[in-house]
Protein backbone atom coordinates (compact mmCIF):
# COMPACT_ATOMS: atom_id res chain seq x y z
CA UNK A 1 0.00 0.00 0.00
CA UNK A 2 1.54 3.31 -0.98
CA UNK A 3 1.63 6.38 1.24
CA UNK A 4 -1.29 8.10 -0.51
CA UNK A 5 -3.69 5.19 -0.08
CA UNK A 6 -3.08 5.05 3.70
CA UNK A 7 -5.45 7.99 4.14
CA UNK A 8 -8.35 5.82 2.98
CA UNK A 9 -10.20 3.17 4.98
CA UNK A 10 -9.68 -0.45 3.90
CA UNK A 11 -11.18 -3.45 5.65
CA UNK A 12 -8.74 -6.25 6.41
CA UNK A 13 -8.88 -9.71 4.85
CA UNK A 14 -9.90 -11.10 8.26
CA UNK A 15 -12.80 -8.65 8.58
CA UNK A 16 -14.00 -9.56 5.08
CA UNK A 17 -13.66 -13.30 5.79
CA UNK A 18 -15.93 -12.96 8.84
CA UNK A 19 -18.61 -11.07 6.88
CA UNK A 20 -18.54 -13.05 3.63
CA UNK A 21 -21.02 -15.79 4.71
CA UNK A 22 -23.65 -13.09 5.20
CA UNK A 23 -23.34 -11.55 1.73
CA UNK A 24 -26.14 -12.36 -0.69
CA UNK A 25 -25.47 -14.85 -3.46
CA UNK A 26 -24.45 -13.31 -6.78
CA UNK A 27 -27.26 -13.49 -9.31
CA UNK A 28 -26.91 -12.23 -12.86
CA UNK A 29 -24.45 -9.39 -13.28
CA UNK A 30 -21.19 -9.47 -11.31
CA UNK A 31 -21.22 -7.31 -8.20
CA UNK A 32 -18.71 -4.60 -7.36
CA UNK A 33 -15.83 -5.60 -5.10
CA UNK A 34 -17.37 -6.00 -1.64
CA UNK A 35 -14.24 -4.89 0.22
CA UNK A 36 -13.95 -1.70 -1.83
CA UNK A 37 -17.64 -0.84 -1.45
CA UNK A 38 -17.82 -1.56 2.29
CA UNK A 39 -14.64 0.41 2.88
CA UNK A 40 -16.10 3.31 0.89
CA UNK A 41 -19.31 3.30 2.92
CA UNK A 42 -17.31 3.39 6.15
CA UNK A 43 -15.17 6.24 4.81
CA UNK A 44 -18.20 8.32 3.83
CA UNK A 45 -20.04 7.76 7.11
CA UNK A 46 -16.95 8.23 9.30
CA UNK A 47 -16.07 11.53 7.62
CA UNK A 48 -19.63 12.88 7.40
CA UNK A 49 -19.50 13.22 3.63
CA UNK A 50 -22.29 13.31 1.09
CA UNK A 51 -22.33 10.25 -1.16
CA UNK A 52 -21.25 12.38 -4.14
CA UNK A 53 -18.09 13.36 -2.23
CA UNK A 54 -16.85 9.77 -1.88
CA UNK A 55 -13.32 9.32 -3.25
CA UNK A 56 -13.22 7.61 -6.65
CA UNK A 57 -10.97 4.84 -5.27
CA UNK A 58 -14.11 3.28 -3.77
CA UNK A 59 -16.03 3.26 -7.05
CA UNK A 60 -19.24 4.97 -8.03
CA UNK A 61 -21.01 6.92 -5.31
CA UNK A 62 -24.27 5.46 -6.62
CA UNK A 63 -23.00 1.95 -5.93
CA UNK A 64 -21.94 2.98 -2.43
CA UNK A 65 -25.34 4.50 -1.70
CA UNK A 66 -27.31 1.58 -3.14
CA UNK A 67 -25.31 -0.93 -1.12
CA UNK A 68 -25.71 1.24 2.00
CA UNK A 69 -29.49 1.19 1.49
CA UNK A 70 -29.31 -2.61 1.28
CA UNK A 71 -27.33 -2.66 4.53
CA UNK A 72 -30.05 -0.59 6.18
CA UNK A 73 -32.48 -3.40 5.27
CA UNK A 74 -30.01 -5.95 6.66
CA UNK A 75 -29.89 -4.03 9.94
CA UNK A 76 -33.69 -4.16 10.20
CA UNK A 77 -33.58 -7.92 9.57
CA UNK A 78 -30.97 -8.44 12.33
CA UNK A 79 -28.14 -9.62 10.10
CA UNK A 80 -25.57 -7.31 11.69
CA UNK A 81 -26.57 -8.49 15.16
CA UNK A 82 -25.71 -12.03 14.04
CA UNK A 83 -22.37 -10.92 12.51
CA UNK A 84 -21.24 -9.03 15.60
Amino acid sequence: MNQRSKRYVWLSAEQMRRMRPFFPKVRGRARSDDCKVLSGIIYVKRNGLRWQEAPAVYGSYKTLYNRFARFARWARMGIFARIF
